[in-house]
């Protein structure tokens, strides 16, 4: 994948990511970086960083339970160790973290 298939892959996702976040009913605040780094702090204080990282071509999620790396297959990001798609690992990760029932 080229710079550019990564850009606007990357850019589709982060906008996805940043109409749940918009569309929740629920008290999340974010913030979206220059250079790609979305922020998302819950009303319980936790927080949540979502990075594009061009050089490897992915997009890095660090939550309170790990790391996790998602690379595109052609299809979707998906986790380098597990498979899992990113927009399933997000919606996991945010109940697990703040109890929200947000769908990605």
């Amino acid at each position: 994948m080229d710079e550019r298939d990564f850009a606007r892959h990357a850019d589709a996702a982060f906008a996805h990511i940043e109409a749940v976040l918009e569309a929740a009913d629920e008290d999340v605040e974010f913030e979206l970086a220059p250079g790609g780094v979305l922020e998302i702090v819950f009303a319980n204080g936790s927080k949540m960083v979502i990075n594009r990282h061009a050089i490897a071509r992915e997009i890095w999620v660090a939550a309170k339970s790990g790391g996790f790396h998602f690379r595109w297959n052609g299809e979707d990001w998906v986790d380098t160790r597990s498979g899992e798609p990113l927009m399933a690992a997000l919606t996991r990760l945010v109940q697990a973290q703040a109890g929200l029932a947000l769908a990605f």
